[in-house]
């Protein structure tokens, strides 16, 4: 499944629903419409799931923050998705019983109480029961944790999944419905006739390729960015979005060895915090900053990382410092924009999404979360039929299997590829050179990345390494020793010279150093006395 080339694709093909976006919400939109049988074109200007979509807490959960701010509706549709999800990615979306220490009796009562009525709105999808441990069996569980003033936890459980991973497969889902995918293709502009939008005009960003696409209707599904579109069609538009950042931090598993994760349900600042074990490591996370503005390589604000290290320290036995981050990154929430009341607070924005007809011709829909990314398009796609008098189609996605679904796992880290994984066994059983590993540290090895290239539309290492196998976000300094040997893997099967594995190289390089923490305040430092 190589990438589709703007070549290959005549400009007068008039598409039903063109989306732009290759995120969660695009991703799901593009296989909704799709899987309706509507002919369906989707652009993303990068790699999918390129920015906010592979930068979660990777957890596909109902929402306890919003239950305790009383957005039961919310969090009833996000538990029926959960269960969805689990049921249709299950080699993807895991059960995983999450824990919140508690350390006085009141808090007892209020956790357990909220978490009580959080399975219950679960209903048929609930993951499990939620419970009280006492401190005894608190420590059993996650033994790293302080002791001092215990008076037990609360146990619950919630899902667990790789947001990049479900990207890919929710990808490869919409192609084998119909759907068209082109990534590293640009919007440069809209098509517009009078005050309607008739379709994109184009720039791939790798060959510069410019092209044209007419569709009956065009989705704006671009997160942070949707006000960048917006602004084609009409520059005086406000903006409809604010970004929050939201950073996490990766730590070595010894800090939290164990297979549950810890939930902090109050920080400082009157937040919740996350402690994740996730391939063998352990994500702590996340931040909620407000910012004025926004990139493809959010950076993580000093404070932020402080904040997260020091909450940390709280619980753990073991107090975390700056050197011990093996990988530091940044993702943005695409928040409704606040009005001159809600001042800087992120808190109270909704996380809820929005979705509008921006003008004739032109949806945008924006916020939401992974969890309810398949209702989120489903509800796009109904809007769309009505708004540009497609024929209608009854949704098919609510038991529609993702690419890859299957219950099968014996524990293999290859598990995460569900069906695909015995193609990739079978790539080494015919080469068996494949069977290396691409570091001593890890067990990834080339067959993955040769799948990656010819079956999950990778185009350039920070594709592999970022999205495919995950490893920058996991130990950046480790994906920079790999970043060669894939390289040189890449160049060999899309055919370029050594020249551009080079350069591949040093590009992927000077990205992966900025999620290397200590090399970060090195160059902040180093930026100061100069």
């Amino acid at each position: 499944m190589n990438r589709i080339h703007n070549s290959l694709i005549t400009e007068n093909t008039q598409w039903d629903i063109i989306i732009i976006g290759g995120g969660a919400t695009g991703l799901g939109t593009a296989l909704d419409a799709a899987s309706r049988g509507f002919k369906t074109l989707l652009v993303e200007q990068s790699d999918f799931a390129k920015g906010t979509s592979s930068r979660s807490t990777k957890l596909v959960h109902g929402g306890v923050r919003y239950l305790a701010q009383g957005d039961i509706g919310l969090v009833k549709h996000a538990l029926e998705e959960r269960g969805l999800l689990q049921k249709n990615a299950a080699h993807l979306v895991n059960k995983e019983e999450f824990i919140i220490p508690c350390y006085s009796w009141f808090s007892v009562l209020k956790y357990l109480t909220g978490l009580t009525l959080y399975d219950w709105l679960a209903g048929k999808y609930s993951f499990g029961k939620s419970k009280f441990l006492s401190k005894q069996e608190t420590l059993n569980s996650i033994p790293e944790i302080k002791s001092k003033g215990l008076k037990g936890a609360i146990s619950y459980f919630d899902g667990k999944f790789d947001d990049a991973r479900l990207a890919i497969n929710i990808a490869q889902t919409a192609i084998e419905n119909g759907a068209t995918l082109l990534s590293y293709t640009k919007v440069i502009a809209l098509q517009k006739n009078g005050q309607h939008v008739i379709g994109i005009d184009t720039e791939d960003t790798l060959t510069g390729k410019k092209t044209k696409f007419l569709g009956k209707v065009v989705i704006n599904a671009t997160g942070v960015f949707v006000d960048d579109i917006l602004k084609m069609n009409n520059p005086e538009s406000k903006n409809m979005v604010r970004p929050s950042q939201g950073v996490h931090v990766v730590l070595d598993r010894k800090f939290l060895k164990s297979e549950s994760a810890l939930m902090i349900p109050k920080t400082s600042d009157g937040r919740v915090l996350f402690a994740v074990p996730w391939h063998n490591h352990l994500l702590v996370g996340t931040t909620d900053t407000p910012l004025n503005e926004h990139s493809l390589e959010p950076r993580a604000l000093k404070e932020e990382v402080d904040f997260i290290l020091s909450t940390a320290s709280e619980y753990f036995n073991q107090k975390p410092t700056e050197t011990d981050i093996l990988s530091v990154f940044s993702g943005l929430r695409p928040l409704a924009a606040p009005t001159k009341t809600d001042g800087n607070s992120t808190k109270e924005i909704s996380r809820d999404h929005k979705l509008i007809i921006s003008a004739k011709g032109l949806i945008t829909i924006t916020g939401g979360k992974w969890t309810t990314y398949r209702r989120m398009a489903e509800e796009t796609v109904d809007l769309a039929i009505n708004h540009a008098n497609l024929i209608f189609k009854p949704c098919r996605t609510k038991n529609l299997k993702i690419h890859g679904c299957t219950d099968f796992r014996d524990g293999s880290y290859l598990d995460i590829y569900g069906s695909d994984r015995i193609k990739i066994e079978t790539l080494i059983i015919e080469n068996p050179e494949l069977s290396a590993r691409l570091h001593p540290h890890f067990p990834y090895n080339k067959a993955e990345v040769i799948w990656a290239i010819k079956n999950e539309m990778a185009e350039t290492v920070e594709d592999i390494l970022s999205r495919r196998l995950r490893v920058l976000f996991i130990d950046a300094s480790a994906a920079m020793e790999m970043s060669k040997i894939v390289a040189s893997i890449l160049a060999k099967e899309l055919h370029t010279d050594k020249d551009w594995e080079n350069n591949q190289v040093d590009i992927f390089n000077k990205l992966a150093s900025g999620y290397l923490y200590q090399s970060e305040i090195r160059e902040k430092k180093s930026a100061l006395a100069e």
